[in-house]
């Protein structure tokens, strides 16, 4: 991250924009304080859409179904039959 002031800011927007472009930032300083910070521009993700996947996944009937007890102890889990 590079560190310009406003001064340098000023005099070489279109250079800093370019480094900005290719992913850099740059942050600009007032007597050595940071102040602003030029990033990247991200466009916002689109926002989700509740039941886009309906019909496309499927869960198995026994999805949430005790494990075996071999396969819990193996993930540190203590069997289903002894209680706890």
């Amino acid at each position: 991250m590079k560190q310009v002031n406003i001064h340098q800011a000023k005099t070489h927007l279109s250079r800093l924009l370019e480094s900005v472009e290719a992913g850099e930032e740059i942050v600009i300083a007032r007597s050595g304080v940071p102040i602003a910070r030029l990033t990247p521009y991200a466009p916002a993700a689109a926002p989700r859409q509740p039941g886009v996947l309906k019909g496309r996944i499927r869960i198995a009937p026994d999805f949430d179904a005790p494990l075996p007890d071999a396969l819990a102890e193996a993930f540190g889990a203590a069997p289903a039959g002894n209680g706890a």
